[in-house]
Formats: C-alpha cells, structure tokens, sequence
C-alpha cells in the first residue's frame, strides 16, 4: 500500500518543485508569491460561481486529455486537437443552424453526437494516412490544426457569418445567435456550470471502461504494446491505430461542441487564431494528460488542476498586477516536471520490487501476459 501511495505521490510531488520555481518567478517580478498562491486559489476556488467557473474551463481538457491517452495508450501521438475542436465546433453549428426549431432534448444531444463525429473524421484522417501510408502522425495533425483555423476564418467570415454583422459592415467572424434549444442546461442555478462539465466526466470514464474493460481496448493496448506480437494474434494493426485516432478526435470533437453550445454568447466565434476559439485547449489536454499518467481517469482531477491555473491566474494579474501568461509558464514548468519524474517513479519501482505503484490493474506486464497468452491460443 505504502508503495502504491508513494508512486502516486511523485507527479503531485514535481507539480509542487514546479510551483516552487513559480514563486521565484514571482519574486522575480516584484510580487509575494505567498500572495499570489492565494490570489490564484481565490480566482479559481474563492466562491461557487468561480468553482464553476474552473469545472467549466477544465471540461475542454477534460475530454481531449481522455482522447490523447487512448491514443498514446495506442502508441499514436495525437497533437491535433486544436483541429479536432474546430471540426466537431463546425460541424455541431451546422446542425444547429439546420434545424433550430428541433426540441431541446433532441437538439442538444444531436449536436454533441456531431461534434463527435465532426473531431472523429479529423483524427481518423491522420490516423489512416499514419495507418496506410506511413505518413507520421505528428506531422500530418499540425498540419491539419494549421488547415482547420484557415476552413473556419474562412466560414464564420463568409458562409456562416452573422447577417447583422454584413449588414452593419463590421464582418466580426462569428456565426448568428444559436437556437436556445441548442443551449447546454445550467446545472447549478446562478452559475457557469452546465452539462457539459457532467458530460466530460462522464466521457473519461468511458474512456476508461473502453481501454480496459472492453475487446477493443485490449486490442488497442495490444498494438501500442507490440504491433507484431498484435499482429501475430490476429489484430488488424492499421484498422485499430486508425479507430484509436478517430476515438480520440471525436472526444475533442465533443470539447469543440460544448465549447460553442456551453458558451454566454451562444454562438461560435473566433479572433482569427485558434486560441481565439478553443483558449489551447487542444495542447492544454495534452498536459493535463501527461500530468494524469495517461490515465482518463487521472485525467479528471489533472484538468481541474491545470483549469484552476487558468481561471486563478486572472485573478493573478488583477491583483499583484503581474502578466497572466506567467500560467501558461507554469503550465510548461509542471509539464518538464512532471514527464522528468518518470525517472523517480522507474526508481522506486526497481527499489521497492514493486511493478504497480499506481494501482493501475493496467500496468504493461499485465499487458505482456495478455497479450502472450493471446499469441499463444492463436498460434
């Protein structure tokens, strides 16, 4: 137990070094660092609606970090979650636009189904291409995050532009007002809390049940474990590296969907960047991925973390004065923290004799025996 505990402990452990050398940096620009701990607790925890507000900026994070440890776990790098919002965005305004008069309890799930599905034809594209023409997956997912920005300046300032906004000559790119009957429900009345942060939890878990609980996710964890002992039991490699980035786009696809739909404005609208749109959530999920283990249940409470950073660091500049990208330089300080405390946790691992420290029936030697035990039946 005391090693399970002490495995556990090493990333949260990094994460505190990390903060560490976020108060010297605070010292740096003439701020108390014990106030500005306390400004940023206060931003993202001081008050019902703030706690609200953290759930609702983790949700994004929440849902692309359970994309990418599929992917990882697959032994496929998914950096296009940028692209993976913007499409599942896209293509759930559509539908809304479509139909608008359609009840709410069938607009609102159709248009998170067409998220889904709108981030799964973005990853299923660099996954075939990964799958079936060697094409390397970092490259073709940048290049597709860079397309994907340019395909939506190029419909919120035309095809779906706000009529009023051609009208009155101002061309701001964002789509019209979105059917009410579209909005995600409140949950906690007076608050930013809505289903969408119930839907992301829901989704990790999920994804969780697929990785390990299901023939597919053995399958997938078989060929990110060895694509030629997968492939010697009979797994069709390309087909599953394909599925583990379409099921990794469609859960961004999803954060794209509840980014518009879950938003005051009601409508999709950018600055003409990706982080106008999507705040990064696309390389944020990626870090909160990371600092979870891979692991879409760590996930969760990793996303909580990384969106109090977000919303506690404006609270940050407003009361120590100090610029609120010193968050973004936090985020990156964990992230070297914690991929660099995988060193530790190999230590302890050899040290203590123990080869599960998290407490993950997950672990790749259960994998080895599975997937051993496989081979030999179908050999």
């Amino acid at each position: 137990m005391l090693n399970k505990v002490l495995g556990g402990l090493v990333p949260f452990l990094a994460a505190l070094v990390a903060f560490a050398f976020g108060a010297i940096m605070l010292i740096a620009l003439g701020a108390n660092p014990f106030e500005g701990l306390e400004a940023i607790f206060d931003g993202a925890f001081g008050s019902g609606e703030r706690l609200a507000a953290t759930a609702v900026k983790a949700t994004p994070l929440i849902l692309v970090g359970a994309g990418i440890t599929i992917a990882f776990r697959t032994n496929v790098v998914n950096i296009g979650g940028e692209s993976q919002i913007i499409g599942g965005a896209l293509l759930s305004t559509v539908v809304a636009l479509g139909l608008p008069n359609l009840p709410a309890f069938l607009l609102v799930p159709l248009v998170i189904i067409a998220g889904a599905i709108g981030g799964g034809i973005l990853g299923a594209i660099p996954g075939a291409l990964k799958a079936y023409a060697s094409v390397n997956e970092i490259l073709s997912t940048i290049m597709l995050n860079l397309m994907m920005v340019q395909f939506m300046n190029y419909l919120l300032r035309g095809p779906l532009i706000d009529p009023y906004e051609l009208e009155a000559g101002t061309r701001i790119p964002q789509t019209e007002r979105l059917s009410d009957n579209a909005a995600l429900p409140t949950i906690v009345e007076g608050t930013r809390f809505h289903l969408g942060v119930l839907i992301a939890v829901a989704a990790a878990i999920v994804a969780y049940i697929i990785l390990w609980r299901t023939p597919v996710g053995f399958r997938l964890r078989a060929v990110g474990h060895s694509p030629k002992a997968a492939k010697a039991a009979g797994i069709n490699v390309k087909r599953n590296i394909t599925l583990a980035l379409a099921i990794s786009g469609s859960l961004a696809g999803i954060a794209g969907a509840i980014l518009v739909f879950g938003s005051e404005g009601q409508r999709m609208v950018t600055d003409g960047s990706a982080a106008g749109f999507t705040s990064s959530a696309g390389f944020n999920g990626i870090v909160a991925a990371l600092f979870g283990g891979l692991h879409p249940l760590w996930t969760i409470p990793s996303a909580f973390l990384f969106g109090a950073l977000l919303t506690g660091a404006t609270q940050l500049q407003r009361v120590l004065q100090v610029p609120s990208s010193l968050a973004v330089a936090l985020n990156g300080i964990i992230v070297i923290f914690v991929i660099s405390s995988s060193r530790v946790r190999t230590w302890l691992q050899t040290t203590l004799g123990n080869t599960n420290l998290f407490s993950k029936e997950e672990d790749d030697d259960e994998d080895d025996e599975e997937i051993n035990s496989t081979t030999e039946v179908t050999t």
